[in-house]
Formats: structure tokens, C-alpha cells, sequence
């Protein structure tokens, strides 16, 4: 899979990992959730073709935190302040003033923090799935007990090794036995279970109300009314509360964004930052997404092991068409042979 080449950043004494993607007049920093992997992501064929989307009509600034990831490690959870001072460092050393800062999760809520703190560099902020509160209290009736996340961390090992954990037992159409092993996988390069866990208990002492009529920023907020992880009444509330925001909920029950309707979040996210949608959307010329019926029929046969004239006969296509196929189908998933094909046949959803 194409993606931008990793370098890093330097905050005060720590490295960030961080790519560039994308060469649109406006400058989007993607601002991810509790742990994250740059070049895992990408093996993703979903998350790929979303991030795809987004560097379509933006400079597409990612990285992964301090202590995820690339990045470097660190002896203990980082505080807010030194995770907003990652958002500054990777800003800085990919040349950008200004920006569109882009939160998922946790990262919405970071990226309120960094809007606050440096006006000057957050020229509008974009909340997915986001909240102010992470736990409910007497007067914010969203989100879990403490005592109730604490149970499901109780747990988390098992999606380092499973996959399984993220939807707390509310299995989604989407989060398919493929995905589910990329997800584990993700998760144990991103960071341990036990940072992790402790980033998760970080979040569970945070509560930025009193902030958000102070943000000045242009707001999208953007929510799944059927989230299974973070409560839509927290998305509500952001937007009750922040005074130029603009909210738009979205049907759906997955919070991870690149599953479920990806479109429907790439285009609310590219009108809001360039002021249109585009028209016609160019199909993608990368990734599984890319592939047309004919190369799709062609790459499942041969990931079963069948080989060109095989494929032909049960095609009633010529050998040389079959080859041909089979040329564009490996630059378009980024491979060079019919083995990596087959071993990566899950991956790309073949």
C-alpha cells in the first residue's frame, strides 16, 4: 500500500514518528485515537482507503504519540501538555503554520486542548467520536462508571492476542475475522497493553466542560448514532456547547471510522475543510478498493493458487488477458508476485 515516507519530529527529548501525505492547499493534522502504528495502518485496505480520502484534497499531516507506535517510548503515560507539544513538534517540522487539526476519540478531546492553547496554529478543529467528559458524574449522565471501565480494562489483554475487545462484546458486521486479525496485530505494535491501559485511565481523570465555550475555532463534530464505544450524547454535548460548531450525525454503530461508511464521513469532513465536495469523486487508483470486477474475480482465483491458464479456462478469457490483469492488479494492491498475493490474500479482503 502507498503511503508517505515515516520521519520524525523532535518534543523536547522525544522522537515522533509522523508522514506526510497528500499535496491539497490545506493542511489536515490527524490527531488519532489512544494508540496508533503509521505503517500498520496502512495495511489496513479500509483505514487506507480513508486516510486516501482525506489526502485527496488536504497535505495529510499523521503520527502516532509519544510512547505508540514509531515513536519513541516512554517510562510512563505522557501528559496532555507533552502529547499537545507532539501536535506542535510534527506542525513544525512539516513545515506547517496552520492547520486543520482532525481528532478521533481521545485525539478530539487533545485536540481541544491544543486549539485552546495555540490559537494561532488550530485554524478549525474536526471532533469524531469524541467527548469533554470520558465518565459520567451527577451532572453529565454519558459514559461508563469508573468502576465500569475498569472492568473492561480488566479485560483488554485479550484484544492483543484476539482482536475481540474494542466492542466490548457487540460484534459489528464490519469487524469481520480478517479485520479482527489485523486489529490485534495493530494493537501490539502500537503500544502494550499495559501503556495502553494506563493512557485509557488517563482519559477517565479528564474533563475539559469549562474550556469549550472559549474554543473559536469552526467546529465539525461528527458522531454514529449508534456508537458502541463512546455514547452519542457526548458528541451532543460538544456541540451544545462549543459556540461555532457545526454538528452532523451519522448512522451507524462503529466508532472506528474506517469501518461502516467511510464516504459519508470523507465527504462531510472534505466540504467542511475545502467548501465543496467533489464532483465526480475520482475512484481510488490504489488498494483493493481500486480493483474492478474482472481483477477482483482474477486476483481471488489466483490467491487460491490457480495459475494464468487455469484462470483463463474458467474465465473464457485469453492467457494474456488474465496476465495483464494480474499486472495491474499488483500495482494497484502495492505487491510484486503472485506469493505475496496468496499470503496477503485476507489483508486486501480477497
Amino acid at each position: 500500500m502507498v503511503h508517505g515516507e515515516t520521519r520524525y519530529a523532535r518534543s523536547g527529548s522525544v522522537s515522533v514518528a509522523y508522514q506526510v501525505v497528500g499535496t491539497g492547499p490545506t493542511d489536515l493534522v490527524l490527531v488519532p485515537g489512544f494508540v496508533s502504528h503509521l505503517e500498520v495502518a496502512w495495511e489496513q485496505p479500509q483505514l487506507a482507503r480513508f486516510l486516501g480520502r482525506l489526502a485527496a484534497f488536504s497535505r495529510l499531516l499523521v503520527f502516532d504519540k509519544r510512547g505508540t507506535g514509531m515513536s519513541d517510548p516512554v517510562a510512563r503515560p505522557p501528559t496532555m501538555s507533552e502529547r499537545m507539544d507532539d501536535i506542535r513538534a510534527v506542525m513544525d517540522a512539516a513545515g506547517s503554520s496552520r492547520a486543520t487539526v482532525f481528532g478521533i476519540s481521545e485525539g478530539g478531546t487533545l485536540s481541544l486542548l491544543f486549539a485552546q492553547a495555540h490559537p494561532e496554529r488550530a485554524a478549525a478543529l474536526i471532533l469524531y467520536g469524541s467527548w469533554a467528559r470520558r465518565l459520567a458524574a451527577p451532572d453529565y449522565p454519558y459514559g461508563p462508571s469508573a468502576a465500569e471501565l475498569e472492568d473492561v480494562l480488566a479485560g483488554m489483554d485479550r484484544a492483543w492476542a484476539t482482536g475481540a475487545w474494542w466492542d466490548v462484546g457487540r460484534a459489528s458486521a464490519a469487524d469481520d475475522a480478517h479485520h479482527r486479525a489485523w486489529w490485534a496485530r495493530y494493537l501490539r505494535m502500537a503500544a502494550s497493553p499495559a501503556m495502553a491501559q494506563e493512557v485509557i485511565r488517563t482519559n477517565m481523570r479528564m474533563d475539559v466542560r469549562a474550556m469549550l465555550p472559549l474554543i473559536v475555532q469552526p467546529t465539525l463534530i461528527l458522531h454514529r448514532t449508534g456508537d458502541t464505544w463512546i455514547d452519542v450524547g457526548h458528541a451532543r454535548y460538544l456541540a451544545e456547547h462549543i459556540p461555532a460548531a457545526r454538528y452532523v450525525e451519522l448512522p451507524g454503530t462503529e466508532h472506528r471510522p474506517w469501518l461502516g461508511d467511510v464516504d459519508a464521513i470523507a465527504d462531510e469532513i472534505e466540504v467542511f475543510v475545502t467548501g465543496r465536495k467533489s464532483r465526480p469523486r475520482r475512484r481510488s487508483s490504489i488498494g483493493a478498493e481500486a480493483l474492478s470486477r474482472r481483477e477482483r474475480e482474477v486476483a481471488l482465483l489466483a490467491s487460491r493458487g490457480e495459475t494464468a491458464v487455469e484462470i483463463a479456462g474458467h474465465l473464457y478469457l485469453s492467457k494474456r488477458t488474465v496476465e495483464s490483469h494480474l499486472v495491474s492488479v499488483y500495482r494497484k494492491l502495492g505487491i510484486n508476485s503472485k506469493t505475496e498475493l496468496v499470503r496477503r490474500a485476507a489483508e486486501f479482503g480477497i
